[in-house]
């Protein structure tokens, strides 16, 4: 299985850290971001890398990868920017925000989902919200479930009955791949034009999480595959500096 890393984005909430790098490329524990996660992705024996890149995308080079460019990652956001690799989604694929760091059993539990969709959902997720107000838990994408099986998912869901936060990272099957590609086409000749496409949002500024909503809303069966911490995000340089004090390249395990 290959795995997309969806990486075009500024990341400006970073502030002064984006000035000449990508998101992705920001230092973490002594490496970047990007190195945590392909050191995890090659651990299970991925190493068929496709990078969407964007903002700075020169400085962006992972030996061996496929490129995908997107050129109007200003303008758009993260689920527009995944299908700037839709060639790469032949056959199944796991795909990953570029602002995650997460340990070799967070990718484990990504790959051994149940379903032709599996999306990685962190039972604790209250934890990485003690002091945090710079992304505060309003902007988290949590899920709700009914056995192992989404029940929506999204910014929109809120905290209450939330069994996790889809924390980025997801598996799919060929089927999956197929079927997200079969929705994404029908909802670009519905909304393209339309700036009034979900939760206020035009459709070029959707979120990947928006496409599993409407998934699960038409009766596809989208799994979660559960965990309890093991991975951090780095949005804010709030997020920065608390995860620098977490996270270890030495012991990933023992962060949450």
């Amino acid at each position: 299985m290959n795995a997309i890393i969806i990486a075009a984005g500024r990341g400006s909430r970073l502030e002064h850290y984006t000035d000449d790098r990508p998101k992705c490329m920001v230092r973490v524990a002594g490496r970047c971001i990007l190195d945590h996660q392909l050191a995890a992705l090659r651990h299970h024996g991925i190493d068929d890398i496709d990078v969407i890149r964007g903002y700075l995308a020169h400085e962006l080079i992972v030996d061996g990868a496929t490129y995908y460019e997107n050129p109007d990652w200003q303008n758009n956001n993260i689920l527009h920017s995944l299908f700037c690799a839709e060639a790469a989604m032949e056959g199944g694929f796991l795909s990953t925000y570029s602002d995650i760091v997460y340990t070799e059993e967070v990718v484990a539990a990504a790959l051994s989902g149940p379903g032709d969709i599996n999306l990685v959902v962190d039972r604790k997720w209250r934890r990485a919200y003690v002091d945090r107000s710079d992304h505060p838990v309003t902007q988290a994408e949590l899920v709700t479930v009914d056995g192992d099986r989404i029940t929506a998912v999204g910014k929109q869901v809120g905290p209450q009955g939330a069994a996790g936060e889809f924390i980025g990272l997801a598996s799919h099957s060929a089927r999956g791949a197929d079927l997200m590609r079969q929705t994404f086409a029908e909802l670009r000749e519905e909304y393209d034009d339309d700036d009034s496409f979900r939760h206020g949002r035009p459709f070029r500024k959707a979120y990947l999480a928006d496409l599993y909503e409407i998934m699960i809303e038409r009766g596809i069966d989208i799994h979660w595959s559960p965990i309890d911490g093991g991975w951090r995000e780095i949005d804010t340089v709030e997020d920065l500096h608390a995860v620098n004090e977490a996270w270890s390249a030495d012991a990933v395990g023992d962060a949450t």
